[in-house]
């Protein structure tokens, strides 16, 4: 199995997964906090039918990549890298900005929810705030596996692995016992993943190059396939160095023969991204949630 597809696979999936979890965990906290256990089968509700619709959404989409025929198949590979880097980005940015007010505009929504005696309110809750996280991911991973090509497996092996990780997690901060400095963890995952979104965009270029689609800058700038190959081929060495190259690879987009204009648009991603997500943001003020008295019929 694909060492790199399998790391990132897992790195996503953990990232993603708690991010949902998290939110899972804050409002389970909150229900139990103000006597409304018996609602908890309604976020469970909720929950579900989001992993249902983004499962369904993320095998309709990796299904529809094998029965293209070529070009279309490379477009619509290259179409989903982009899509997926340009879907992480905008995530990663949303959940810096919201990260340190999402527990109390959470607690706002719930409240207003019991104060409606609404239990389909409370799965609509659940299921809006789990939606996106599930089709992100989704998206994301779909966009890994068509740049992985033959590694797809080990992505998907690795997104579950992570996700049960996280959900391992979640449990764990739902009971009190987490101690993670959940700043922290977004702040190097979501690095991680800046450097994952600028391999997909690369990849992505890579595609177009070779269909035909970009003509300017296609000169290869180096080679490496007979020291560090990226995938196996011809020639080229495998074990510990196949392994390597094939980790650069789902990490940070490695090539060990890149074009031009792969390397720029790699290059120019992650000093911008990077840049403008290390900026420090200043604090968001949320009102507090008034903690409704009366329980969900």
């Amino acid at each position: 199995m694909d060492v790199g597809s399998l790391t990132s696979g897992l790195l996503t999936g953990l990232r993603e997964g708690v991010e949902a979890v998290l939110i899972i965990s804050i409002i389970l906290s909150y229900l139990a906090r103000t006597g409304n256990r018996h609602a908890f089968g309604r976020i469970w509700l909720g929950t579900a039918v989001a992993v249902l619709v983004s499962l369904g959404a993320g095998v309709a989409l990796f299904v529809t990549v094998g029965v293209l025929p070529s070009p279309y198949e490379q477009l619509f590979e290259a179409g989903a890298m982009l899509l997926a880097a340009t879907v992480v980005t905008w995530m990663l940015f949303w959940m810096r900005r919201t990260s340190a007010g999402i527990r109390d505009q959470l607690q706002v929504a719930l409240g207003r929810a019991l104060a409606d005696g609404s239990a389909t309110g409370l799965a609509v809750l659940a299921f809006v705030s789990v939606i996106r996280e599930g089709l992100e991911t989704a998206l994301f991973l779909v966009g890994q596996a068509a740049s992985a090509q033959a590694g797809a497996a080990g992505v998907l092996v690795g997104a579950l692995a992570g996700l049960l990780i996280a959900s391992a997690i979640g449990a764990a901060m739902y009971r009190g016992a987490a101690r993670i400095n959940l700043r922290t963890f977004f702040r190097w995952t979501g690095i991680t993943l800046i450097f994952i979104a600028a391999g997909l965009l690369a990849s992505a270029i890579h595609e177009l190059v070779e269909i035909g689609w970009i003509g300017v800058g296609t000169i290869p700038v180096f080679d490496l396939s007979a020291v560090l190959p990226h995938e196996a081929m011809a020639g080229a060495p495998t074990g510990l160095p196949l392994i390597v190259g094939q980790l650069l690879r789902a990490l940070v987009g490695y090539n060990s023969r890149p074009e031009l204009v792969m390397v720029a648009a790699w290059a120019a991603y992650v000093g911008l991204v990077l840049t403008l997500y290390l900026r420090p943001i200043a604090p968001r003020r949320v009102p507090a949630p008034a903690v409704p008295l009366e329980r969900v019929v």
